[in-house]
């Protein structure tokens, strides 16, 4: 029983960052705000020749194929008073890809959450002390890792440019070539260019390290004020 309890504690401890980049990951892609706030700041009605009423038509187009069960997606809006589909073959096969790895994302933050919110909920209501010390330093050590991880990135894209590692990511997370699109004609370069991406990731980085500080601080204060009462 002791080496279960030691294997689910650590389970939690791993859980836990991964469920609070995924969940991030996931508020996202799917936040309309988020991509209205890149069109406006990098002037993409401009760039695309695209309305704003038509680039929102697009961005919740994009979040309503990455939620469906759609394999393919298709996207009409208008242009100069002309309707068309925003994005070419290439493109689409590529969000296929795009979709694939949401997905992923989206199952690994099911399970994490299941995961954490048992754990956490067996901790809580167990009428032992020191199951919810238990949780309070799995908390700690958890949002700890995340915050580490958080530094890490954030060091690396001081250190080496974030084009360069916004390019490795491609080259990791995709087997083909879909991803190198012309941002003369292709859609879907024109609607995010790396400066959106840029400032996703910094925003990733704040949302994230701000929710494994706060996690962190409410148990380490629980686990002083218990202490103290001990």
């Amino acid at each position: 029983m002791k080496i279960l309890g030691t294997i689910a504690k650590w389970l939690f401890i791993l859980s836990l960052p991964a469920l609070l980049i995924t969940a991030t990951i996931a508020f996202e892609f799917n936040s309309l705000w988020l991509y209205k706030n890149g069109f406006e700041k990098y002037n993409v009605s401009q760039t695309t020749g695209l309305s704003e009423a038509e680039l929102e038509t697009a961005a919740s187009g994009l979040i309503s194929y990455f939620n469906s069960g759609e394999e393919y997606i298709s996207l009409t809006v208008v242009k100069d008073g002309q309707p068309f589909e925003l994005f070419n073959q290439r493109e689409v096969a590529h969000l296929k890809d795009v979709k694939a790895l949401i997905q992923l994302n989206s199952r690994l933050l099911l399970g994490t959450a299941i995961y954490v919110g048992v754990y956490a909920g067996i901790c809580l209501f167990w009428r032992r002390k020191r199951y919810q010390r238990r949780l309070a330093w799995g908390t700690v050590i958890g949002s700890s890792i995340a915050l580490g991880m958080i530094i890490a990135m954030g060091i690396g894209s001081m250190v080496l440019d974030f084009n360069q590692l916004f390019l490795q990511f491609h080259f990791l997370a995709f087997t083909n070539e879909l991803w190198m699109l012309d941002p003369t004609k292709d859609y879907l370069i024109m609607l995010f260019p790396e400066g959106f991406w840029y400032d996703t990731a910094m925003l990733f980085g704040q949302i994230t390290a701000g929710a494994a500080a706060t996690l962190g601080r409410v148990a380490g204060g629980y686990l002083r004020t218990t202490r103290k009462k001990g």
